[in-house]
């Protein structure tokens, strides 16, 4: 596994990149990559979006026949496979050559179903999911996780540069896609436990205050969640990553994990606590499920 550090990015001629999906993250991708000098054009599968300052087209296949690279950002395995088969999909509308970035979070088969299609068509993949929520996509500072060999990478790399502060070659093919699941267990499974203990110590009577802050103040903590654990001092859980998202990684890692019969039961646990927070909030922050535990305790002092 080898990171290369972000760097000065060269440009020899404006590209435009078309983007599948066009949500929160890859919009803020987007706006990193006007910032260095590419154009944008984009498809949303649900018909919706629009940032006033990139164009939209009616199909996959129009955004990926018009675009020199095409950058997917969709939530899920059924959105990535209905946006890139068929005759409106986006491998429809692909050169050979042509260069396709999966960004999306889904499952090693999406990941690999979608290399082994693209390479019929002769279409260079890399899976490229990445690390980072809305404020490091807004900054430009992603740790883009990449599967695929090292000249694809190289053509890609001035995209990662301008969306992200690093990236991880996680190895062939459907590496990154695997990678991505190993992070975000280890991010949930790391949010349960901080929501529990919390409960803990509001149920024991500890100051609601107090605990809130000591924990932002230990090396226990990691910094992603001290930044939610400081939201949920206030009450706030904007959608930075949101729950229904989380609940879906932590569901692919579950099935992933059992095709290859390795026992997590920290991670099924994990699972459940989410799927309850995304019944009751699925499109709040998946650090909702501190609110609920926090709920459950009611402890106000």
């Amino acid at each position: 596994m080898q990171a290369q550090e972000k760097g000065f990015i060269e440009m020899t001629s404006k590209q435009t990149i078309g983007f599948i999906g066009f949500g929160a993250m890859a919009s803020r991708m987007a706006d990193n990559l006007k910032k260095a000098g590419y154009g944008a054009l984009a498809y949303t599968p649900s018909g919706k979006g629009g940032d006033g300052s990139t164009s939209f087209l009616p199909t996959a296949a129009d955004v990926a026949s018009k675009a020199d690279i095409v950058l997917v950002c969709v939530p899920d395995d059924d959105s990535l496979a209905a946006a890139m088969y068929g005759p409106k999909g986006t491998l429809a509308g692909m050169e050979a050559d042509q260069l396709l970035l999966n960004t999306s979070s889904v499952s090693p088969e999406a990941a690999d179903a979608l290399f082994n299609a693209a390479q019929d068509r002769h279409i260079a993949v890399i899976d490229c999911p990445v690390s980072g929520s809305t404020p490091e996509a807004e900054a430009g500072n992603l740790v883009v996780l990449a599967g695929g060999d090292d000249a694809t990478l190289a053509r890609a790399k001035p995209i990662f540069d301008a969306i992200g502060k690093t990236t991880i070659h996680a190895g062939p093919a459907g590496s990154g896609a695997r990678l991505k699941l190993v992070i975000n267990g280890i991010m949930g499974a790391g949010l349960a436990a901080v929501a529990e203990t919390i409960a803990y110590g509001l149920a024991a009577g500890l100051n609601r205050s107090m605990l809130f802050d000591a924990l932002d103040e230990v090396a226990v903590i990691s910094p992603h969640h001290k930044r939610k654990i400081r939201a949920a001092k206030s009450g706030d859980f904007s959608p930075q990553f949101p729950t229904r998202l989380m609940q879906k990684d932590m569901r692919l890692l579950l099935d992933a994990a059992a095709r290859l019969a390795v026992p997590v039961p920290t991670l099924a646990a994990t699972t459940q606590q989410l799927s309850l927070t995304r019944r009751a909030a699925e499109d709040a922050d998946y650090s909702a499920l501190i609110g609920v535990m926090e709920k459950i305790v009611a402890n106000d002092a």
